[in-house]
């Protein structure tokens, strides 16, 4: 009687690859940064990062006012908040840029790390 062998499917078929789509990318090609999936301007941090930023320009205004009340003065009043308008600008714009480059790097941590894999700038 012959035995039968029988083939170890485990041991001979071919382990599954994960690929990602940066694999199937032709060499010089750019990819569209809105429609890449590493792209940093589909992730909700970065706009709204960007909107921090543009929320700075209150803080400036704020302290320009404070600074200009310094030295040119109330008018009519007998108060005056000029130091108080100077902190408070000085204050709202730390705090807008610090949250601004907090969520930057969270909004970009994909585009970092492609770059980092693939060696591409783009």
């Amino acid at each position: 009687m012959a035995s039968h062998a029988v083939a170890d499917i485990s041991s001979e078929s071919f382990p599954e690859y994960q690929s990602s789509i940066h694999d199937s990318y032709i060499e010089g090609y750019d990819p569209v940064s809105l429609a890449a999936p590493h792209s940093s301007l589909s992730r909700y941090a970065t706009w709204v990062a960007m909107g921090f930023i543009l929320a700075t320009l209150f803080g400036l205004g704020i302290l320009v006012w404070g600074l200009g009340a310094h030295f040119v003065g109330w008018g009519a009043q007998s108060q005056d908040a000029s130091n108080i308008l100077m902190i408070l600008g000085a204050a709202e714009m730390v705090v807008c840029i610090v949250a601004a480059a907090i969520l930057l790097a969270v909004g970009r941590k994909d585009y970092k790390n492609y770059r980092k894999t693939t060696g591409r700038v783009n």
